[in-house]
């Protein structure tokens, strides 16, 4: 009779993507690392997948909370330092990379632990969701009336050529009004509402680190003021040195924005921080919402979190 790792073994291997979501300083890398681990006990491996739009990041290492080298090293991840700062993550692009890792990694007969808080990139890689050809002399034109004009008036602009998609994006969102009008040029239309998702994967599960809103708001001041005591004000400035500014998604990202303005003399480094803190916890509350949404997940809480995933894995 086979052994109980053997059958373990062999059940587990039928489950081969689990994802983990929550709020930002919810613990989902800690959780996942720690998951891993168990699993590794019985001779199950496991491989984690960043979902992160700014951890891709080389040297955007503070603010962005990776993973140290002694974890990755324990256990290994994937779409971490992949790109420049001076690149522009696309979500699209993300998909690519991320479904690749995965295919990979059940190839080694491994499970996929799919980490991250951002909600969208998160859906992109589990879900069918198709993304429209990109052309960046299109994009840079947008981009300079964007630059020229400002956010409001470029919505208007792009409600008079689409209404329907501009009542989907908010008249301070330049990103996202830029893309659509891109889109709108190339395609003819554009549609700011996500499909009702569906995964594109098999085997998927998806489990929430699940938190009271007051404790998440506790971690992250915590994580804010860890990040200055780390040396983000450091970090920062060596980025800036490499090209932070001319990155357009690296040097809008939670906490360098912030430690950018305070360069520029809009705040001092105190208001920057307390400043990180505002605008984290309104990220956290907006992935939550996005999160919230899904009936699909299944919500766990820190202490139970991993032995419900073990569990939930050898059903």
């Amino acid at each position: 009779m086979a052994s109980e790792s053997v059958i373990k073994r062999r059940i587990l291997s039928t489950m081969s993507i689990l994802a983990i979501v929550g709020a930002t300083a919810s613990g989902k890398s800690g959780l996942a690392i720690q998951l891993a681990l168990q699993l590794a006990e019985i001779a199950q491996q496991a491989e984690i997948v960043n979902a992160d739009s700014m951890a891709v990041y080389r040297g955007m290492d503070i603010g962005t909370a990776k993973p140290t080298a002694a974890q990755r090293a324990a256990v290994p991840h994937h779409l971490i330092d992949i790109m420049d700062i001076t690149e522009t993550a696309t979500v699209a692009e993300f998909q690519t990379l991320a479904r690749a890792a995965i295919t990979e990694i059940q190839a080694r007969n491994a499970i996929a632990i799919v980490v991250g808080g951002s909600a969208l990139y998160m859906h992109a890689i589990l879900d069918e969701l198709k993304f429209p050809g990109t052309d960046p002399a299109v994009r840079a034109k947008w981009q300079a009336r964007l630059d020229a004009v400002g956010s409001e008036v470029l919505w208007g602009e792009l409600a008079a050529l689409s209404p329907q998609a501009a009542s989907g994006i908010l008249p301070g969102n330049g990103r996202r009004i830029v893309r659509a009008l891109e889109v709108v040029e190339l395609t003819g239309e554009f549609t700011s509402h996500l499909p009702h998702p569906r995964y594109a994967l098999p085997g998927v599960v998806q489990l929430g680190v699940a938190l009271p809103q007051e404790v998440v708001t506790e971690r992250i001041a915590a994580r804010v003021d860890r990040m200055w005591d780390d040396g983000l004000l450091d970090e920062v400035r060596h980025l800036e040195g490499m090209g932070l500014r001319s990155g357009v998604t690296a040097s809008r990202a939670l906490g360098y924005a912030q430690v950018l303005a305070h360069f520029d003399g809009l705040s001092t480094a105190d208001e920057a921080r307390e400043h990180t803190k505002v605008v984290t916890r309104k990220f956290s509350r907006k992935q939550l919402a996005w999160f919230k949404r899904d009936s699909r997940i299944e919500w766990v809480e820190p202490a139970n979190f991993v032995a419900y995933a073990l569990r939930r894995l050898l059903e």
